[in-house]
C-alpha cells in the first residue's frame, strides 16, 4: 500500500510505521537519511522521530546524533513473542476442558486495567458467549479478571484507578467491594464471576501464576448461570487443573 492511499488522520501513523521500516537495512540513521527514504521534508522526519522517541519505539545516540530503533519495539516483540507461545501451549489442554465440561473456553492475559481474550474454543453446544479473541473487557466484571488481578497487585491497582463501570446489576461497583472480592478469590484460589458481565452467564477462571506467585494470565469456563452455577466445586477443580497444567509445561 502506498502511503498516499491512507486517508485522513492515519497518513502520520503510516508515515512513522514506514520510518520504522527504514531501519531494516541500517542500525542508525539520521534526519536527513530519514526524510530522503520517506520523500518528506526533514522538518517532518523530525517530528515524526520526536514522537517516537517519546514512546521508546525510536532512541537517539547522544554521540553521533543518529537514531536507532528503541527498547520499547524489542518489548512489544517479547509480548508477542510470548503470546504465541501461550496460546500454542495452552490449546490442547483448552480442549481437553471444553470437552470435559462441555462449556465455551477462555485462555486471557492482563491488559491496563483490562483483561485481553487470547483464545477462546466455543462451547460444544454451539452457544456464542462472552468475549471474541482479541476483545478486552473490565477486570471486575470477568472471573479472568478477578482472578489475575487477586494475584497481580498492578492489575489490581490499575483497575482500582480506572473504576469500576456498571454493565449488569451483580457487577461490582466499589474499591471496597473489589478488594474484598481479591481477598476471598487469592483464599480459594479461583474466582466465579455470576451474571456480573451478561446477566443469565456464569464463568469460572483460575490463574497461571510464575514462580512469584504472580498471575501472568488465566483460564475461564464459560455458560449459563443454570448450568455452571450448579457445578461450580467440579468446574472449579477441572479449571484450576488445567492453570497448573499449563503452568508447568510453560515453566512460569
Amino acid at each position: 500500500m502506498n502511503r498516499s492511499t491512507v486517508d485522513g488522520g492515519l497518513k502520520s501513523v503510516w508515515a512513522a510505521l514506514e520510518l520504522l521500516d527504514c531501519f531494516e537495512a541500517a542500525h542508525e540513521l539520521g534526519v536527513s537519511d530519514i526524510a530522503r527514504q520517506l520523500g518528506v521534508a526533514k522538518s517532518t522526519a523530525h517530528r515524526l522521530l520526536t514522537t517516537l522517541c517519546a514512546r521508546g519505539l525510536v532512541e537517539k545516540n547522544p554521540q553521533s546524533g543518529q537514531y536507532h530503533l528503541g527498547l520499547h519495539l524489542l518489548e512489544l516483540g517479547l509480548l508477542v513473542a510470548g503470546r504465541f507461545r501461550l496460546r500454542q501451549a495452552a490449546l490442547p489442554l483448552l480442549e481437553e476442558l471444553r470437552q470435559r465440561t462441555g462449556c465455551t473456553v477462555h485462555l486471557s492475559v492482563p491488559e491496563g486495567a483490562d483483561v485481553l481474550f487470547v483464545e477462546r474454543l466455543q462451547s460444544l453446544n454451539g452457544m456464542h458467549l462472552l468475549a471474541n479473541v482479541g476483545r478486552r473487557l473490565p477486570a471486575h466484571c470477568t472471573s479472568s479478571g478477578k482472578v489475575m488481578a487477586a494475584f497481580d497487585a498492578t492489575l489490581a491497582r490499575q483497575r482500582r484507578e480506572a473504576g469500576f463501570p456498571v454493565l449488569t446489576s451483580s457487577t461490582i461497583r466499589t474499591p471496597a467491594v473489589w478488594d474484598r472480592v481479591l481477598v476471598e478469590t487469592r483464599r480459594r484460589g479461583f474466582a466465579v464471576s455470576r451474571d456480573e458481565m451478561t446477566v443469565g452467564l456464569t464463568s469460572l477462571a483460575a490463574p497461571l501464576r510464575d514462580n512469584a506467585g504472580r498471575a501472568r494470565a488465566a483460564i475461564s469456563v464459560v455458560g449459563p448461570t443454570r448450568e455452571v452455577g450448579d457445578s461450580i466445586e467440579r468446574s472449579a477443580r477441572l479449571v484450576t487443573e488445567a492453570a497448573r497444567k499449563l503452568s508447568r509445561r510453560l515453566c512460569l
